[in-house]
Order: structure tokens, then C-alpha cells, then sequence
């Protein structure tokens, strides 16, 4: 049996650690039931040795009212060791909750592979392993010697027999971890993969009706799920033959110590009564490893999730709160930054440098690929830097608090995303619901009387069981979002990507405001109108500054009159 690895600074196995006295406590409560499961046969071995000899029923009913308690006292011990083990998994699971979920949030950011959600499936498995019957096997596994030295007690020859099954079922048990732990952690991994295959195709449904995708998809998905299944029948198969194989061992031990006790009655070294209770006792003998064995896929599942959950923490460790900064004013630089996508080490976007004063409006410029979107993920912290150093207010971003920064940051990416609930929810950030500012930022994106003309309002819902929005109704709701509150700094990523002619003026509109109101705004388009009131431009060509200054300068080096705003070609990093 492998154990989950006890590495320095292991967080779960610290956290484990903390129930440290609980657990001996559970093992203190297995010891003594252990010890109670004797008394079915030394009830035997009185019935037989003393009550029928005697033929005394005074004796049967007083050893019949004890082991009757007994049995009533092993009950009690039984519920109390559970419910201590169900309130350490429950604990475990709340204590671990937020921490596994912001873990796989950040992996999800960084990595964007898909797994992160398998991370909360991961716990709860945990916890169920923990609360259930299969961590009592491995308790009460180490106590099968205690029936063995009974069983020696009343022949040696009993006692060497119930060894030699003992022995025979643990290297079933070796056995069965041994052809089966990889195959299962292989058959985990494309479970894993075409979980996450489908997820991802159905969050395009639309598309693979439209164009008949779905039968090749759909091929795609079954070739990895089918996969998973012939792994995880081989490893079933595997398993089955060898409980099957332990059943029909232990079985069969249990008659044969019979017919030895038998056998020794008839020649007088033992009494009628030991050849009963040795017969019990062989089956408590045996069972936990039996049982060991039938939970040994429950067992191997609970240790790939422990491993995944401690390198999902171990990658993420939590970090300590940053002092707390001044509200920011929107003063931006940027110096000498290189980043790209995270998890590569592959620069698209190479030594870029300005600076923006509280109010100044930049306008991003360039062609598709040029590291326009890669620019404006790394100004709001989505994506780290390679090199350089990204300031707000002096401060570097790694230095704020992300939660106390969050609500001066505005944030239009190019790949709209509402969430499910509220258009109001939306526009608040799902924080507490201030009526007067989701109002506020809704007029200021221009969507306030859309808005107003949906089924319910502000009160509409979106997502599952919700009102479906055109794009660019959700792109303009998602502006207002952008805009809410005191966002000191805006990035808007090709904001009107999805405008009509209203829409474009609605948002020139906001663009003239939040530069009255002193917001420092970076606008990545390719549209003439919306840059009429850029400060500054920002040209990038293939992940590299060709041109930085002032609008007018730019567009003289251009070539372009500053009537004549650039209509640059695509947008996208």
C-alpha cells in the first residue's frame, strides 16, 4: 500500500496533520471495537464448553445478556467513529474549499487547460473516502493479528492455517495494487482529457450544428473516452478476478479450519467450543484484508486525487495580503515589458515602454498578431510579464491587493463573458448591489434604455434559463460593467468590435466623459471614431513599439491627416 508522499510544506498533509489528535482518537475507538469483536467467540466458546456441558440456562441467559450489551456498546463505538470521521472530512473539505478553488482559478487563468474544475471533484472525492467505509478497512486491517494470537492460543496448527490464508490474501491484496494502480492512473488522465474535450465542444454548439461537426467531434471525444473505458474495464477485470479469487479463498479457509478443528477435537487438543470460536475468528482474520482488497479502486482513486490536489497547491501557493495602497489615480507605466502567453516562455509582446498621466486617453494600434490584446491583458494583471514592470500609481500590480484593486480597474475583453444571474449582478460585478451606480455606469455605456426595454429590466436574467443577447447588446453590457463604480484606470479591448452606428456613438460618448472625470483609459481598436479624443497612440507591429507620442505626431509620421483617423486592419492579439 503507497501512501500520499509526506513532503515538506505539503498543505494537505499539514492540514491532516491538524487533526492529528482526532484521528488517534479514531484509532483508539478501532483498537477497543477490535478488541469487543472477540466477544462473539468467547460467547461461543462458553456456549459450547460451559452451557452444554452444564446444561445451566441461568449461564445462557447471563452470557446471553452480556453479549448482548456488547454488541450494544460496539454500536455506540461504531456511530461515534463515524461521526467523528465525517465532521474531519467535512472540516477538511471547508477549510480546503476556498483554497482549492482559487488555486484552480489561477491555474485556469494561467493555463487556461481546462482541469481547473476537476480540482473541486477532487476534494469532495477526498472527503467522501474519508467518511466512508473504506478508510474503516484500513483501520481495522493492523488488528487482524490480535485473532491470530486467540487462534494460536487454542492450536498451534489452527493458528498456522489462518497465517498461511492471512498471508495468501495480502498477496492478493499486493497483487491487485500492483496490475491495476497504473492502468487506473492512466484511465484517470483520459477521463480527465475527454471531460474537458466535451466541455469545450459544447460551449460551441451552435457552430458544430451549423456546419455539421458533430459527427467528427464527436468521434474525436469517443476515441479518448473509449480509451477510459477499455482502461478502466482491464483494471475492473483485474480487480474482479482477484476479489472474486480472495472471496472464494477466504471461504474456503473458513471451512477448512473447521474440519481441522474438527479433526483436533477428535483427537483431544481441542474442545468443541475452541473448534467454533477458532472458525469465527478466522473469518475476523481474514475480512479487512478482504475488505481491503474490494475497496482497493476507491482507495487508488482517493490517492490520484490527493496527489493532483497537492501539485494543484503546491503551484499555487497562497500569498500573503499585500498592505493595503491609496485609492489609485490612474497614473500608468509601463517599463521595458515582455510577456506573452502564460506557461510559455515565448515572448509576443517585446520591451514596451510608455507612460499615461491620470486622464489621458491612448489609442492601440496595429494589425492582427501585433500584441494589442497580449498589451492589454498584462496592463490589468491577467497575464504576468516575461520582463519590465507594469506601475499603477508608482506601484508595480503585484504589489495590490487584488480584491482592493479590482473595483479602480476596468476590464473589456475581447471575448465577451457574462455570468450567469442578473444583467445587474453583471454590471455590479456580482458585488453588493448599489442601484444608483449600476445606473450610472449603464448610461455612461449608452445601454440604459436597452436595457430597460428587456423582458424584466435590470432584473433580467442571463445565462442558463435567461434572455440570450445579441453581441452586441452583451458587449455593451459588458462596457457598463467595465465603467461601474470608480475605475480610475479602463481597458477596453476592441470595444465596438460588435457596435451599430448607435452603439459607436454611445461609446464616443463614454470615452469624452471618462476623460472629464480624469479616468485613465488604453483603447485597442481599429476604428476611426472611437480614437477622436486620443492623447496619445500607441502603434505595435509584430509584438514590438513602432510608434509611441502624441495622436497628432503619429498620425503625421503616419501619413495621415489628424482629420483622418487610422482604420487599422483586424483586431485580436
Amino acid at each position: 500500500m503507497k501512501l500520499p508522499s509526506k513532503k515538506p510544506g505539503a498543505p494537505l498533509w499539514a492540514a491532516l496533520g491538524e487533526h492529528k489528535s482526532t484521528l488517534i482518537s479514531v484509532g483508539c475507538f478501532t483498537a477497543l471495537i477490535n478488541l469487543l469483536m472477540l466477544v462473539p467467540s468467547i460467547y461461543m466458546l462458553q456456549v459450547y464448553d460451559r452451557v452444554l456441558s452444564s446444561q445451566s440456562t441461568t449461564t445462557l441467559w447471563v452470557l446471553t445478556l452480556m453479549v448482548v450489551g456488547f454488541f450494544v456498546y460496539i454500536g455506540g463505538l461504531e456511530a461515534v467513529r463515524s461521526f467523528i470521521v465525517i465532521r474531519v472530512g467535512n472540516q477538511l473539505e471547508k477549510t480546503f474549499n476556498l483554497k482549492v478553488y482559487r488555486a484552480a482559478f489561477e491555474r485556469n487563468l494561467r493555463q487556461r487547460d481546462g482541469a481547473a474544475g476537476q480540482a473541486l471533484g477532487d476534494l469532495t472525492q477526498l472527503r467522501q473516502f474519508i467518511t466512508g467505509p473504506a478508510l474503516f478497512a484500513f483501520f481495522d486491517a493492523p488488528w487482524f493479528p490480535i485473532y491470530l494470537a486467540v487462534i494460536f492460543a487454542f492450536n498451534v496448527w489452527l493458528g498456522v492455517m489462518a497465517t498461511v490464508g492471512a498471508l495468501l490474501l495480502i498477496a492478493l491484496a499486493i497483487l491487485n495494487e500492483r496490475l491495476t494502480h497504473a492502468t487506473l492512473a492512466e484511465a484517470s488522465g483520459f477521463q480527465q482529457q475527454s471531460t474537458q474535450l466535451a466541455g469545450s465542444q459544447l460551449q460551441s454548439a451552435e457552430s458544430i450544428q451549423a456546419m455539421g461537426m458533430l459527427g467528427a467531434l464527436r468521434q474525436r471525444w469517443f476515441s479518448l473516452h473509449g480509451r477510459f473505458l477499455d482502461l478502466q474495464n482491464k483494471a475492473s477485470d483485474t480487480s474482479a478476478v482477484i476479489t472474486a479469487t480472495s472471496k472464494g479463498l477466504r471461504l474456503c479457509l473458513q471451512s477448512l479450519v473447521l474440519g481441522l478443528g474438527a479433526l483436533l477435537v477428535i483427537e483431544g487438543q481441542m474442545t468443541p467450543g475452541m473448534m467454533i470460536a477458532g472458525s469465527i475468528l478466522m473469518g475476523r482474520v481474514l475480512a479487512p484484508i478482504d475488505q481491503l482488497i474490494a475497496v482497493w479502486k476507491q482507495w487508488s482513486g482517493a490517492q490520484l486525487a490527493y496527489q493532483r490536489l497537492d501539485g494543484l497547491l503546491r503551484e499555487h501557493p497562497e500569498t500573503p495580503t499585500p498592505m493595503p495602497l491609496p485609492v489609485p489615480t490612474g497614473q500608468l507605466a509601463v517599463e521595458q515589458v515582455s510577456a506573452g502567453p502564460p506557461g510559455r516562455n515565448l515572448a509576443t509582446l517585446q520591451q514596451v515602454h510608455f507612460a499615461l498621466a491620470p486622464g489621458e486617453l491612448l489609442g492601440v494600434l496595429g494589425a492582427s498578431g501585433s500584441g494589442k490584446s497580449t498589451l492589454a491583458k498584462v496592463l490589468v494583471g491577467v497575464w504576468p510579464t516575461l520582463g519590465g514592470h507594469v506601475r499603477l500609481d508608482g506601484a508595480e500590480l503585484s504589489q495590490w491587493d487584488r480584491d482592493a484593486l479590482g473595483p479602480h480597474i476596468g476590464y473589456l475583453p475581447q471575448n465577451i463573458e457574462l455570468l450567469r444571474g442578473s444583467i445587474a449582478e453583471n454590471i455590479a460585478r456580482f458585488g453588493e448591489l448599489d442601484g444608483i451606480k449600476v445606473v450610472e455606469a449603464a448610461r455612461l455605456a449608452g445601454v440604459h434604455d436597452l436595457i430597460l426595454r428587456l423582458p424584466q429590466g435590470y432584473d433580467t436574467r442571463l445565462g442558463e434559463e435567461g434572455v440570450d443577447l445579441s453581441g452586441g447588446q452583451k458587449q455593451r453590457i459588458a462596457l457598463a460593467r467595465a465603467l461601474y463604480g470608480d475605475a480610475r484606470l479602463i481597458v477596453l479591448d476592441e470595444p465596438n468590435s460588435n457596435l451599430d452606428s448607435h452603439g459607436e456613438a454611445a461609446l464616443a460618448n463614454a470615452i469624452v466623459q471618462l476623460k472629464a472625470q480624469g479616468r485613465t483609459v488604453v483603447l485597442v481598436t481599429h476604428r476611426s471614431a472611437a480614437l477622436a479624443q486620443a492623447d496619445k497612440l500607441l502603434v505595435m507591429n509584430e509584438g514590438r513599439m513602432q510608434g509611441f507620442g502624441p495622436a497628432r505626431d503619429i498620425l503625421h509620421a503616419m501619413g495621415q491627416a489628424p482629420a483622418q483617423r487610422p482604420l487599422q486592419a483586424g483586431g485580436g492579439a
